[in-house]
């Protein structure tokens, strides 16, 4: 064996080691899926105001929403934007599917704004992070949720949309006690996941006939049978670029320890006001191939949510509650219940 594949071979036992799960079996019952669609790609731009503060709810815990070197987890965070020509001149993807589907979300708490992030699993269902909608065990939602698929300085190329009605895991919404790790309760939990249903416009009637929208899998979809996948994080991280810009992240994933709640963990550059944007499986357009593809070759598949990092800026790690059929499933049910055009 060469000195770099016994290295590959060493450096993979590790993180195993430290992070092994069962991945062939699930508690949720089997591994599922939901179809994607790219959209028409038709804009209706919107310039939108400066609000008054932007954070992360969660900011000022040791764990906290989204942040991460120390932790040796190999990962590269740059901006979604491309360059074109000699000068390297900025050529936007956010009107580009699949990162149009990603979005910036504005709320309140009280009287102040907060942001986080999210994406289109259906043409009018926003998928985020519990803790993007509301404090665990408060049993009280925040309000005014604002949804910018696309956004991108200052601009809503595809609108801005309100929320009719947001859906919370009951065990996070309660506050279960066996719901999180004890060491960060609220924070590193099993379902910090949320769906939000948007209110309907005209022409389109939701904001996936143009962006489209991602597929959604559950259950260790796209994991290795050593609990490894590949991940494309997305969001709007306020340390970076001023949350102006859309940030994309692409890292190994690993199924952490019952300690940390099997919760999935990546490196990362992004921190606060990334919360809930997707973690996905298969980012891009695929390429017309002549042999097989692999297992598990779906594009553009949401597999989670980024819900927690430390507060410590040199570890470089974050973490998301992983999709099953008694989170992810449940939610979607409930908002498409009765044939809801917002999933149609």
């Amino acid at each position: 064996m060469s000195v770099s594949a016994q290295a590959e071979q060493d450096l993979i036992q590790n993180l195993v080691n430290q992070f092994h799960s069962p991945a062939q079996a699930s508690a949720d019952g089997d591994i599922g899926e939901a179809p994607g669609f790219e959209g028409d790609g038709t804009t209706d731009p919107v310039e939108l105001g400066t609000p008054l503060l932007t954070g992360d709810p969660q900011e000022g815990l040791d764990f906290q929403s989204q942040q991460f070197g120390q932790s040796n987890y190999p990962f590269t965070t740059a901006r979604a934007d491309l360059a074109s020509g000699l000068t390297n001149v900025p050529t936007p993807t956010n009107t580009m599917y699949p990162y149009r589907a990603t979005g910036k979300l504005f709320f309140k708490i009280g009287s102040d704004t907060f942001v986080c992030s999210g994406s289109l699993i259906k043409r009018g269902l926003v998928v985020t992070a519990a803790h993007c909608v509301t404090d665990y065990g408060t049993r009280k939602l925040f309000t005014n949720f604002k949804f910018v698929p696309g956004y991108r300085q200052g601009q809503a190329p595809y609108r801005v949309w309100s929320a009719s009605r947001v859906w919370v895991p009951t065990r996070y919404f309660n506050g279960a006690v066996t719901q999180c790790a004890p060491t960060a309760p609220g924070v590193v939990c099993k379902d910090d996941v949320a769906v939000i249903e948007l209110a309907p416009q005209t022409n389109p009637t939701y904001p996936g006939t143009s962006t489209g929208w991602y597929g959604y899998r559950w259950n260790q979809w796209g994991f290795t049978s050593a609990g490894l996948t590949q991940v494309t994080q997305l969001g709007y991280p306020v340390a970076l670029d001023g949350g102006l810009l859309m940030q994309r992240t692409d890292s190994q994933g690993f199924v952490a320890s019952t300690t940390l709640m099997s919760n999935t963990i990546i490196g990362s550059l992004m921190t606060g006001g990334a919360s809930g944007g997707p973690w996905l499986n298969n980012f891009g357009i695929q390429p017309v191939g002549t042999g097989p593809a692999g297992t598990y070759a779906t594009p553009n598949i949401v597999v989670g949510v980024t819900s927690w990092g430390y507060t410590d800026a040199t570890i470089k790690q974050q973490g998301a509650s992983p999709f099953s059929s008694s989170n992810i499933v449940t939610l979607v049910n409930n908002a498409c219940a009765g044939s809801d055009p917002r999933c149609l």
